[in-house]
């Protein structure tokens, strides 16, 4: 039976703390919508599906990619470059070439012969704070976020190994601070 994986970056500290706030908030204050559905996070790659017992050859070549990358590793490991709202989309824009050549290595390192489909790295890194939501929503979301949210903020990273469940829940199988 095959199950459904995915690396995550995912913020600490401060900004996770305001994160905390403003998804709260604006469940609170809008409702639901589609950022809900997750973590705040920061996609590495696409969902990808492979066996159970195939988990150990991810977490051990994330270890070993993560072991090469660690000299010399920037601080931050990503940075937070800008709060951006579009019509239908508010995110934080993130950059790390640090990141983006860290999974390279992992998807070298990653052979499965179980696995379905092929390792998709993500190469255009953000955060996603809202999106799927009613247009009448937009001014009240941007509010939210600029008044909660502080790019400028201290930011730590986890990378995060996770399975996504049918029913939408998760399990984390390992994490490593960045």
């Amino acid at each position: 039976m095959t199950r459904e994986f995915i690396v995550y970056a995912c913020p600490t500290g401060a900004i996770a703390a305001q994160l905390a706030t403003y998804f709260q908030r604006s469940l609170t204050e809008c409702g639901s919508n589609a950022a809900h559905g997750y973590m705040p996070h920061c996609t590495l790659t696409g969902f990808f599906h492979d066996e159970l017992e195939a988990a150990p050859i991810y977490l051990k070549a994330l270890d070993d990619a993560l072991n090469q990358a660690r000299s010399p590793q920037p601080n931050p490991a990503i940075a937070i470059t800008a709060l951006t709202f579009q019509p239908a989309f508010h995110f934080l824009k993130l950059e790390s070439d640090w990141v983006l050549r860290l999974m390279e290595d992992f998807r070298d390192r990653a052979r499965s012969d179980t696995r379905v489909d092929a390792l998709r790295l993500k190469d255009w890194l953000h955060l996603s704070l809202a999106y799927e939501f009613p247009a009448e929503q937009y001014v009240q979301l941007q509010r939210l976020a600029a008044e909660v949210v502080d790019p400028r903020s201290p930011a730590g990273w986890e990378l995060r190994f996770y399975e996504r469940h049918g029913d939408r829940s998760w399990t984390c199988y390992k994490t490593w601070a960045l």
